[in-house]
């Protein structure tokens, strides 16, 4: 299929071709909220309120979770807390737990959980952050929201929460396998400890902002896709989607042309392109001051004749 084609089909359609070439397992970290709220909905004087920020960020994510899974991607996995966020202070934490609480408990996300049939988990090492926190809380509101949502069957919503480097978990979770069943667990074992289902290897990485692949233990493998914003997550629109989409379905999976049987006139636009971007790197960016925020640099250059034949 032309990618004209496909980014003109109906919603609908296009969530069709997505779940006949199998289930989709799509990493999404939304990141750069607070830049993106700041610019669009507050004031660069920084007077908003937190509640403010956590309200219209809270409704941002759920306009993407939708737009993800209308699109047919059926499991997302989509972490949203570090240990770095430990860090800013206790006023700063106050005001995140109880932005996750909001995860739990708002009446417009319970009943998007329920309308789109969504299977919450939350995976990471909550409880060991937690555990000596005022915010142990937290993670009984979590298995409560697992508990609310089990039935669920059509989509799947992972919520990283310190998931940041699971070696000491997976360590954890091999012992206790062992001690039960006798034996050392197989990887798919892990991932069901681990993630409290099985989740297939990842699909599709969409990352902003520096060049980097995190949050996703044991479901990672190295054939994953990744795509990197320019904008923050937040701006993700739905032709930024369908493009990522057809990217990931139908250039990518192409096996590997047999290169004696090139035409010489490939080999040429090969050369072209090549020699034309030779020291281009792609990945690189440059930090403005005084703020220091990072932007990344563009890096390709197109041949003249690559127009024509990349329709």
């Amino acid at each position: 299929m032309e990618a004209a084609a496909f980014m003109s089909q109906p919603t609908p359609q296009i969530a069709q071709i997505v779940r006949a070439n199998g289930p989709k397992v799509c990493v999404f970290p939304i990141n750069g909220t607070r830049r993106w709220f700041i610019l669009e909905h507050g004031q660069q004087s920084g007077e908003n309120s937190f509640a403010e920020y956590i309200a219209v960020s809270e409704q941002r994510h759920l306009e993407l979770y939708q737009m993800i899974f209308d699109h047919g991607v059926e499991n997302l996995l989509t972490p949203i807390f570090g240990p770095d966020l430990l860090e800013r202070g206790p006023e700063y934490m106050e005001l995140a737990a109880n932005g996750l609480v909001e995860l739990c408990r708002k009446p417009a996300l319970l009943a998007f959980y329920d309308q789109y049939e969504v299977r919450v988990r939350f995976y990471g090492d909550h409880r060991k952050y937690f555990g000596p926190t005022p915010y142990a809380y937290l993670s009984d509101l979590f298995d409560d929201l697992t508990a609310r949502t089990a039935h669920h069957e059509r989509h799947k919503l992972f919520f990283g929460v310190f998931a940041h480097d699971a070696a000491e978990t997976t360590g954890e979770l091999a012992v206790q396998y062992y001690l039960e069943h006798g034996k050392t667990p197989d990887k798919r074992a892990l991932v069901e400890m681990y993630y409290g289902e099985y989740v297939p290897p990842v699909d599709i990485f969409i990352g902003f902002d520096k060049f980097c692949a995190f949050d996703m233990p044991l479901i990672a493998t190295g054939s994953e896709d990744l795509y990197f914003t320019v904008s923050p997550s937040p701006y993700l629109n739905e032709p930024q989607l369908r493009a990522i989409l057809y990217d990931h379905l139908f250039n990518r999976r192409d096996s590997e042309p047999d290169y004696s049987s090139l035409p010489a006139d490939e080999w040429n636009i090969m050369r072209s392109f090549y020699r034309q971007n030779i020291g281009g790197t792609c990945g690189l960016g440059v930090k403005r001051k005084p703020a220091g925020y990072w932007y990344p640099l563009p890096q390709v250059l197109l041949p003249r004749e690559f127009d024509d034949a990349s329709s």
